[in-house]
């Protein structure tokens, strides 16, 4: 028997009938605790009824939160990151030259990936965040001298007023209330050509909302999708799948609720259907 199978088996007879109420108790203090960063709990309809059952805080406008992506993000990619920028290269050579970053942080997709990429004259990248987020993005900016870079904290403006060639959500769409990309692609002017939407929680069940210690004692509501419907409403965008990955970096699993946890994130690439 693997490792894997063995632990499986555990979990499946601490969720059992008799235990799964101590577990839940123990679950949740672990959870709340400063310990507890990374870890997801309960099932929520939506992302009011999530909050109700999390203390107060600030969920990710906190400036400690942004010492992580100043210190390491911006200077270094990951295995997840490789994708999008294939995909962005070959967007650039094609002469797309506008990016939108729903939730790009301090802008730590320029930064980290210009050590990499060859970025195009004349480039604009605009970054969507809150306020705190915003605030050292443009900091840092003019320190390294990013002018491509700008920052907003309005994401219905952005999104309203948006012609970029390339939209990217890496890691973000799960966090936003009004989060289906189909809805955010309906209210901009112009489509972009190019959508790369990475480290999502995709899996085969129902849509749902859990809840996530996000850090420095943050917490926040989570979207968790259905991944065929989510492609599917793209495709009833005109937009065509090109490209799915495995972001084995990241996983879910609910305390609880076996059958709402997996082993992986998704990253997906589309473009729009000529």
């Amino acid at each position: 028997m693997s490792h894997a199978s063995a632990a499986q088996i555990v979990r499946e007879l601490l969720e059992g009938p008799v235990t799964r109420p101590a577990l839940l108790r123990w679950r949740r203090q672990q959870f709340l605790a400063k310990e507890g960063t990374g870890f997801y709990f309960g099932v929520f309809e939506d992302f009011m009824t999530a909050r109700q059952h999390l203390p107060r805080n600030p969920e990710f406008n906190n400036e400690d939160l942004a010492a992580e992506y100043v210190e390491l993000r911006t200077r270094q990619v990951f295995a997840y990151d490789y994708p999008v920028m294939w995909w962005l290269e070959k967007a650039f050579r094609q002469g797309a030259r506008s990016v939108m970053d729903i939730g790009g942080s301090v802008g730590v997709h320029y930064h980290a990936y210009r050590l990499y990429l060859d970025m195009p004259a004349g480039l604009t990248w605009q970054v969507v965040e809150v306020p705190a987020m915003v605030g050292i993005g443009r900091r840092l900016a003019a320190e390294r001298g990013a002018t491509p870079l700008s920052f907003t904290d309005d994401l219905r403006e952005a999104v309203g007023s948006a012609d970029s060639d390339i939209w990217i959500a890496a890691g973000v769409l799960q966090y936003l209330e009004d989060a289906r990309p189909k809805d955010l692609l309906t209210r901009c002017i112009k489509r972009p050509q190019h959508v790369l939407l990475n480290k999502l929680p995709l899996y085969r069940g129902g849509d749902f909302v859990t809840t996530q210690n996000i850090g420095d004692g943050c917490f926040a509501p989570v979207h968790v999708f259905n991944g065929d419907r989510l492609i599917r409403e793209m495709e009833a965008l005109d937009f065509t799948l090109r490209d799915r990955w495995s972001v084995h970096e990241r996983s879910l699993y609910v305390p609880g609720y076996p059958e709402r946890s997996f082993p992986s994130f998704t990253g997906l690439y589309f473009d729009a259907r000529a």
